[in-house]
């Protein structure tokens, strides 16, 4: 290992262990919220709603019939094909995919039989913003591209570097749909001036990419294009190279919908290292469990190594805790170890006390889903104090008590 890279993993251990006094207490001295709570307010009641009546052709409120969307998707096309000037497969994929804004001009046209000539006279007398549906064709709700409508102009041939770089990622074989997350997370690449976005595909090219790989990774990782190339990115392809991973196994394992830190990633894999896992046991643990690096860029694993430091574990018990980790993705593990805090906490075991239970028992916590403090406490007859101190002595027992298992009384 460099001294660059002791370093960073020096920064990042300390790190990791300093800035844990947050979360100890948040698992420790909060009660996690339901997904979809509502703080501070009652369970809030739920209405069914009637049905709106369609109308003579088709339409309604909040849905378009088959038949009157491709009348309206055959004038859009007219128009910004032939009126507009734009290339047939952008006025087609503009026309085709914009759902939210074909809504919206059929409001604005009304209720008529005719809907293509309709909204073609319409489009003739009332200009539309064809950013709307440009942005809406490339993957992005209209919550997400208001931010980005230019405030002085309406014409999408007024802007010919977001349409020359708009191109260059079509023909590169980027999914239309999916160029508008790139544009979210990485606005800048639309703005480059022409001939510098493929010098910038070409740069990674030259390293080995093939087209497919690079596609996938500039969508999951957009800035990947802005500035020189990711050095970051390139050093862990070279690590997961060097433990046997080809660029493949990298692609497979990462989702185009997501986003992913590649610094982090690379800090993830020199904290392992520097937690004593050697390339062979890294090589196994990554192969048997690659959500450790990929899921939120292995933000989950940070946490979990965070976690065990703060109980007082060594490297050496993380290290080993890591090696026989069970079939369990993180995120799972480290909300099973949630619960078992808060239950423990219910309880009232000290935080030295749940300590040395981690400590003795690394994986335990992580592994099991706990039934609630209320149920155990009523299923097996026992008090709080009672019930933790039977806890300390006999911390495997606690394996008996998930869901899906009967309780009884505990013989004491």
């Amino acid at each position: 290992m460099t001294h660059l890279h002791k370093a960073r993993t020096a920064s990042i251990l300390k790190w990791v262990s300093s800035n844990f006094d947050e979360t100890h207490s948040r698992l420790l001295g909060i009660k996690a919220k339901p997904i979809g709570s509502f703080p501070n307010a009652k369970t809030p009641r739920l209405y069914r709603t009637k049905r709106t009546p369609l109308t003579e052709n088709g339409r309604n409120a909040g849905r378009i019939s088959r038949a009157v969307q491709q009348e309206a998707q055959a004038a859009l096309l007219d128009y910004l094909y032939w009126n507009r000037g734009l290339h047939f497969a952008d006025a087609e994929n503009m026309s085709k995919n914009s759902p939210h804004f074909l809504n919206k001009l059929l409001k604005c046209v009304g209720n008529v039989k005719e809907v293509r000539q309709s909204v073609s006279r319409y489009l003739l007398y009332n200009p539309l913003n064809e950013f709307e549906p440009f942005f809406e064709s490339l993957g992005l709700e209209p919550s997400e591209y208001v931010h980005f409508l230019p405030s002085n102009s309406m014409f999408l041939d007024h802007e010919k570097l977001l349409l020359h770089n708009y191109d260059v990622l079509c023909q590169y074989g980027v999914a239309c749909n999916r160029i508008g997350k790139i544009y979210k997370e990485a606005t800048r690449v639309f703005q480059y001036d022409f001939k510098v976005l493929q010098s910038k595909l070409r740069a990674y090219e030259e390293l080995g990419l093939g087209r497919y790989a690079l596609v996938k990774f500039i969508v999951a990782s957009p800035y990947l294009l802005v500035g020189d190339v990711d050095e970051a990115f390139v050093e862990v392809l070279e690590i997961l190279r060097s433990l046997g991973f080809e660029t493949s196994w990298v692609r497979g394992n990462i989702l185009e919908s997501k986003s992913y830190n590649w610094g982090q990633m690379l800090g993830v894999l020199s904290l392992l290292r520097e937690i004593g896992c050697n390339n062979k046991q890294l090589g196994v643990l990554l192969g048997q469990h690659p959500d450790i690096l990929f899921e939120a860029s292995g933000g989950g694993t940070f946490l979990l190594i965070g976690i065990f430091l703060k109980f007082g574990c060594t490297m050496s018990q993380i290290c080993s805790m890591f090696l026989q980790f069970p079939q369990i993705e993180v995120t799972k593990f480290i909300s099973n170890m949630r619960r078992c805090f808060s239950i423990l906490n219910e309880i009232k075991m000290g935080f030295t006390e749940i300590g040395k239970i981690v400590q003795s028992h690394p994986l335990l916590l992580g592994s099991i889903a706990l039934k609630s403090t209320n149920t155990l406490l009523l299923n097996l007859k026992i008090g709080k104090k009672e019930l933790s101190r039977y806890i300390q002595e006999n911390p495997q027992e606690m394996k008996n008590w998930v869901f899906g298992r009967t309780l009884g009384p505990l013989e004491l």
